[in-house]
């Protein structure tokens, strides 16, 4: 099997996570063997990244809508690309296993777009960024990432990672640290890049926030309409015996879902030791 082979399988057969870091080292590959051909004719710039990242103002960007998107599969360097990918494999893996991959695709793109336009907006209207925002772009997939950690955090904030050195620490303790380091360097460099992070994060948590409550709200009620029609078909064909039977029931596996949804959004650790001895004694029926 050729290299180009092995790579098609390894891409057709991999998680969403792994083909979005899979298009990520693509696009930087490509850019950098684009930017050595650019060195040798002694071109000063590399029209690629000129052509599809985010330039600061919006007579520019006018002329190049599609960058508000495709500067969040470009990188500066290496360095810039192995943390981002580092924090895409590790976010991403977790939010997957909460959220479809289609969600995924969905927060990476418009939490791109969203930190693109929280860029956009913040280059225009502070007076600080005036003198640079004329040659200033941004590029980089830290917005997205930002819109699928603060998403996840969001939806289980109790949850909880175990990091070394330090123990268990919540999910949303995590997140506040990671939008509170962008508003504190917004100062010390890479404004533009910080402000984007910022859009990002919004982005999860109100998509988030909504989303949630729309769901329980309109789950709530198509359950709740279900029940009332269903329990006079219980009285009139059940005995009693066998209704009593059906409740105790209901009662049982509602203690076991409520302690399993525990589990999901904050990990075992976070059961009591009745949980658990609870949760072993049905395991072992």
């Amino acid at each position: 099997m050729s290299l180009l082979q092995n790579i098609q399988t390894k891409y057709k057969y991999a998680s969403i996570v792994e083909r979005f870091i899979y298009i990520n080292v693509a696009v930087f590959l490509f850019v950098f063997v684009f930017n050595t051909l650019s060195f040798l004719f002694e071109s000063n710039t590399n029209l690629l990244v000129d052509w599809f990242s985010l330039p600061a103002t919006f007579s520019d960007f006018l002329t190049k809508p599609w960058t508000l998107i495709t500067y969040g599969f470009l990188h500066a360097s290496f360095i810039h690309i192995l943390l981002n990918l580092i924090a895409l494999y590790y976010i991403g893996n977790l939010f997957v296993q909460y959220f479809t991959p289609k969600q995924f695709v969905t927060f990476y793109v418009l939490g791109t777009i969203f930190g693109g336009l929280i860029f956009l907006l913040s280059y225009n209207f502070f007076p600080v960024f005036s003198k640079t925002a004329s040659f200033s772009v941004l590029l980089g997939a830290s917005a997205g990432i930002s819109a699928i950690f603060i998403g996840i955090a969001t939806y289980m904030p109790n949850y909880q990672l175990k990091i070394r050195f330090i123990g268990f620490v919540k999910l949303w303790h995590l997140a506040a640290i990671w939008v509170g380091l962008d508003i504190i360097q917004i100062p010390a460099g890479n404004a533009g890049g910080h402000f984007a992070h910022i859009g990002g994060a919004l982005f999860g948590f109100f998509y988030v926030s909504t989303a949630s409550n729309t769901s329980i709200d309109l789950l709530g009620s198509f359950l709740s309409f279900f029940k009332t029609k269903r329990k006079p078909l219980k009285t009139v064909y059940k005995s009693k015996i066998k209704t009593t039977k059906t409740v105790h029931k209901s009662e049982h596996q509602q203690e076991i879902d409520a302690i399993l949804d525990k589990i999901s959004k904050s990990g075992y650790d976070t059961l009591t030791k009745e949980e658990k001895s609870f949760l072993f004694q049905q395991g072992k029926k």
